[in-house]
């Protein structure tokens, strides 16, 4: 009887498509740097106002500390389960599976949020170059975008990375060139003080409104992890997987850094709290129209481009999982159905697709496509923050249980430090309130927290089934990784 590595190596995904180069850019890409920039990391600036730039870098250090967790196991268990897998083997088999359910729902999460950004940025925009374009009518260019990634998606791996790759070089450059424009800008009013809590505003004085403006940006860094499920597809996956999921979260962390200090010196620390998401006058695509005329198209351009991006990645990234999943059953088997040719997930794909537009339209038009965009965004950090929480403790346990290689520092500090890190942003998420940080969320935002519970319930009764019935394919989520597979040399 053909293991499920065998199985999985003769009709599976399609083995050595990728190098570092496509998997790295699956991470940058699935962490969206043009849309990050232009709405998610402005959304902390409430809480940090000029500080802001201090704020990304605590994110960032807290999405290190996951990433070297993230990254020792994945050099350890190269799978398309990824975090599943991980939290199979580092914690139990039944967390595993909980894992899997609740990173399906991300992935399946991440195209409807980018591209309900997509739809209102288009159409706003173009409704202010020709007002004869009636703003609301943004679910056209939402529809589009999914539609391209359906078509990157079904041509397989090979055809999605090289896209986000495209895609991703673009975003960056975009923001990377604008950011020093605004640096000449600034001129004298370059200052370091904005790496001090001297801006912050005043409902959120101190240390406590850099945290919390730190807990709204690690939204920007959700995905860096997105390498990890294309172990499969990908030239020597122990290292490669690794490599990319610790230089993406640095690379990119790094250019928040960069771009939030350049946006911020040149609009003006004092000021800052007012800085908005959006096409107004106090955003980035507001800033490059009113300081350098046309340019404001590029942003414009960079943001659209980061939302498809985006949306690509995170089908990459929900389309694998299931896969994995359904591979051994766990899930619906039909989600394991490998195009012939092209040898993508297609069953998975589809099903993306369906998910992509039921949820964007269904908020957007009941809603708005706004407020849409924060309640996927609410119900994203949820999920993300508990599952980031998760990956430290399994590194921390997965290696405990490693006679003689369990290192004080990389498997028991560094994850200790990155689960204290993410307690706060989940806590905000789910509308908590614990520190005096937290907002209380408001309708329909709230509607976030209960939303996500119940789905994670239904996981729980299915997951109790699995172990009523056949509890062989709970305990396979730890078994689907590469160790009996002839792996691929760059």
């Amino acid at each position: 009887m053909a293991t499920v590595a065998e199985e999985a190596g003769q009709h599976g995904l399609r083995r050595g498509a990728i190098g570092l180069r496509e998997v790295l850019f699956q991470s940058i890409t699935d962490m969206a740097p043009g849309a990050a920039i232009a709405a998610s990391i402005p959304a902390g600036v409430a809480f940090a106002g000029g500080a802001l730039p201090l704020a990304v870098i605590f994110a960032l250090i807290a999405c290190l500390f996951c990433a070297s967790s993230i990254g020792l196991l994945a050099r350890e268990m190269p799978s398309a389960g990824s975090m599943a897998t991980y939290a199979a083997r580092g914690l139990h088999p039944g967390i595993g599976f909980l894992v899997a359910w609740g990173y399906v729902l991300v992935g399946f999460l991440i195209p409807p949020l980018v591209l309900l950004q997509l739809g209102f940025t288009t159409a706003a925009t173009i409704n202010q170059e020709w007002h004869g374009y009636p703003a609301s009518l943004w679910w056209p260019w939402t529809i589009l975008g999914a539609v391209i990634v359906l078509a990157a998606g079904f041509y397989g791996i090979r055809t999605s990375a090289r896209l986000g790759t495209i895609l991703g070089l673009f975003e960056i450059g975009v923001f990377v060139v604008l950011a020093v424009f605004l640096l000449v800008h600034a001129g004298g009013h370059n200052t370091f003080a904005v790496f001090t809590t001297r801006y912050t505003p005043s409902g959120h004085r101190g240390i406590a409104g850099v945290i919390a403006g730190s807990v709204y940006t690690i939204l920007a860094f959700g995905g860096f992890e997105g390498a990890a499920p294309l172990a499969e597809e990908a030239r020597n996956p122990k290292r490669t997987i690794q490599r990319a999921v610790l230089l993406a979260t640095l690379l990119i962390g790094l250019l928040y850094v960069f771009t939030t200090y350049a946006v911020d010196v040149a609009f003006g620390p004092a000021r800052f709290d007012t800085f908005t998401t959006g096409t107004g006058a106090a955003s980035w695509e507001g800033m490059a129209r009113s300081l350098y005329g046309l340019f404001w198209f590029f942003v414009f351009l960079a943001i659209v481009n980061s939302t498809i991006a985006n949306a690509n990645a995170g089908v990459n990234v929900s389309t694998r999982t299931a896969y994995a999943m359904g591979r051994i059953a766990a899930f619906p088997r039909f989600l394991a159905q490998v195009h012939p040719r092209h040898r993508s997930p297609v069953a998975a794909i589809l099903v993306a697709f369906v998910i992509t537009i039921a949820v964007t339209l269904g908020l957007g038009l009941g809603y708005d496509p706004v407020t849409g965009f924060v309640m996927v965004a609410t119900a994203l950090v949820i999920v993300l923050a508990a599952i980031y929480i998760l990956m430290n403790a399994a590194c921390l346990g997965y290696f405990a249980r490693q006679r003689g290689r369990f290192n004080w520092a990389l498997h028991g500090v560094v994850p200790v430090l990155g689960i204290l890190a993410f307690i706060p942003a989940w806590l905000t998420a789910a509308g908590i309130d614990v520190f005096s940080f937290i907002t209380p969320l408001t309708p329909p935002v709230s509607y976030m927290g209960p939303g996500v519970a119940g789905f994670m319930i239904v996981g729980i009764i299915y997951l109790i089934y699995l172990y009523q019935h056949d509890p062989r394919r709970v305990v396979e989520v730890g078994l689907v990784h590469l160790d009996p597979m002839e792996e691929h040399e760059e």
